[in-house]
Formats: C-alpha cells, sequence, structure tokens
C-alpha cells in the first residue's frame, strides 16, 4: 500500500547514480513526480540516451553531490562502496543532512558499514532495495524493502512513493537488504519448482499452458507462474532480470547464511543449477531460462 505524505517534490533535488535497465524509468518516475534530478552514469552510451530524453546528465559525481537526496541503483557491491569512498567516492563532496538511498542489491554487511562512514559525516543512510523489476520499475509499482532510521525512512517517503507501490520499513540498518535476500530465495526457489513441474508434465506428453492455466488457479500460483511461466513454456529467455543478477544475490544470501551459520539446503540447490546455466554461457539470458538446465537434465528440446 502506497504510504502518503504532502510536501512540496519541486523544492527537493535528487541525485541519481545507475541510470541502467533499473535505473532510468525510476529517475523518469521521480521527474514525473516533480522532484529536480540530475543523473550520473559512467557509461557514455547511458548518458548520450539521457541527453536524447532531455533528462539532465552530469559527468562526474561532485556535480550531484549537492542534492537533498542522493539515490544509488548500482550493479553490485564493489559498485556502491566505490561510490560511497571517503578518498575517491562522493563522500568528500557530501553535506551534512544528505540523504543517501541505496536501491542496489547488495551485501548487508556492507550496507551497513557504508551506513556507519557516512553518519560519521551527519550524512544518512538507507539500504532500500527493489523488487518487480523493469516492468515494476516503469510502472511505478516496485516493491521498496527499506533499513535505517526510522525517521530517515519517513523523510524519504515521498521520494520512495513515486518509485514504488509497497513500501516496507524493514527495521535496522542493513535490514533492507536481509529483506531482498530473503526475496531473492523464493524467487529462485519459484523458477525452479515451476521448471520442475513442467518438465515432468512435458516428459509425459502433458499440455504445458493447461497446466500452467491449472496451477495458477489453485494453492500452486506464484507471481512467477503468471509473469513467467509462458516465457518457459515459449522456450523465450529474453531478459528482463539476467541469470547473471540472479546469480549475483543468490551469492549474497549464501553468503549471508553462511556468516550466521544457517544451513539453507534449497538455496544451495538452486544457487547450483543457476551456475550450470551459467557455466553453459547463459548469463545473459532472462533468469526464467533456468528451464534449459532442466531441459538438458531430462533431455527435452
Amino acid at each position: 500500500m502506497k504510504i502518503n505524505t504532502k510536501i512540496n517534490s519541486k523544492n527537493l533535488s535528487v541525485g541519481f547514480i545507475g541510470a541502467g535497465n533499473m535505473g532510468l524509468p525510476m529517475i523518469k518516475n521521480l521527474i514525473k513526480a516533480g522532484f529536480n534530478v540530475k543523473v550520473f552514469d559512467w557509461n557514455i552510451k547511458v548518458t548520450k540516451k539521457l541527453d536524447k530524453e532531455k533528462i539532465i546528465a552530469v559527468n562526474n559525481l561532485r556535480a550531484i553531490a549537492k542534492s537533498d537526496f542522493i539515490i544509488s541503483m548500482l550493479p553490485n557491491t564493489t559498485d556502491v562502496e566505490s561510490v560511497f569512498n571517503n578518498e575517491t567516492g562522493i563522500n568528500q563532496f557530501l553535506s551534512p543532512g544528505t540523504i543517501i538511498i541505496d536501491m542496489s542489491t547488495i551485501s548487508s554487511t556492507s550496507s551497513i558499514q557504508i551506513g556507519k562512514i557516512l553518519q560519521k559525516k551527519q550524512i544518512e543512510f538507507l539500504d532500500a532495495p527493489v523488487s518487480g523489476g523493469v516492468k515494476g520499475a516503469t510502472n511505478g509499482t516496485l516493491s521498496i524493502m527499506v533499513g535505517g532510521k526510522k525517521e530517515i525512512y519517513k523523510k524519504s517517503l515521498d521520494i520512495l512513493n513515486s518509485m514504488g507501490k509497497n513500501i516496507i520499513y524493514a527495521g535496522k540498518s542493513g535490514m533492507g537488504q536481509i529483506f531482498k535476500m530473503c526475496n531473492q530465495i523464493m524467487v529462485g526457489s519459484h523458477i525452479q519448482a515451476m521448471c520442475e513441474a513442467f518438465a515432468l508434465c512435458k516428459s509425459k506428453g502433458g499440455n504445458l499452458a493447461l497446466l500452467r492455466e491449472t496451477l495458477i488457479g489453485g494453492s500452486a500460483n506464484s507471481w512467477m507462474l503468471e509473469n513467467l511461466g509462458n516465457a518457459v513454456i515459449d522456450k523465450n529467455e529474453k531478459a528482463g532480470f539476467r541469470i547473471d543478477l540472479q546469480l549475483k544475490d543468490l551469492k549474497l544470501a549464501s553468503d549471508a547464511a553462511f556468516e550466521g551459520g544457517v544451513p539453507l539446503p534449497g538455496l544451495s540447490l538452486v544457487l547450483a543449477l543457476y551456475l550450470e546455466t551459467r557455466a553453459h554461457n547463459e548469463g545473459k539470458n532472462g533468469n526464467q531460462s533456468l528451464f534449459k538446465a532442466y531441459d538438458r537434465m531430462t533431455n527435452q528440446n
């Protein structure tokens, strides 16, 4: 459920770092909501695309450092660490009171550490990873899981509401990342279960489209079945969310489980199956392409 707050978005400036497949539609929704947005991305091709769409792009981090809010949407932990770095990153240019919202999916341990580094400079930090893919980013319906100080979360609601529909305060710093890891464990497991069920049905000569329709109508239904089931049936490998990114997220969950001494055998299985697909150079395919691992294991093409 959206939480409604009332502030004048035209008075707030937002610096956005990372205008990739997820970042760009999020940026557009911020602009649509009336925020003054400046964007930085390392990729010159992305910057040219921003120029064509008349989105204000800058060529260095310092140019966005004086924004009221700074949002980062980056591929991995090392990218975020390099941005929020006292020596070579944006930290040296930030003013006390700035609110940082990292919406990347990264290590919870690293996220907590970044927050501590920023807090020493009186800069606030929220970890706020998202779920919902490019479709959710485009439609402004992302689920956003937020960790950090509750009062800073409340101050950021207008920003978050412009990009998402289901805004959850998960708790202390790093907890947004933990919630996202839990989400990704279930995403991977749901895709794996769908591919497994389809493989059995196909081996017996069953109608996969009819099976999908049947499962959607019962207790086995899931978001994955509704949104990616037809892609599996049609052997559509197009990426909404790539296997490489799915693997990155599952490894983050696996690392967190190992740190805490928590055995998660289901996660280990799904991680191994996705590694099998990457071993076949399928990392750029959509995460529904786990079906290819089942095609190989069952000798069904």
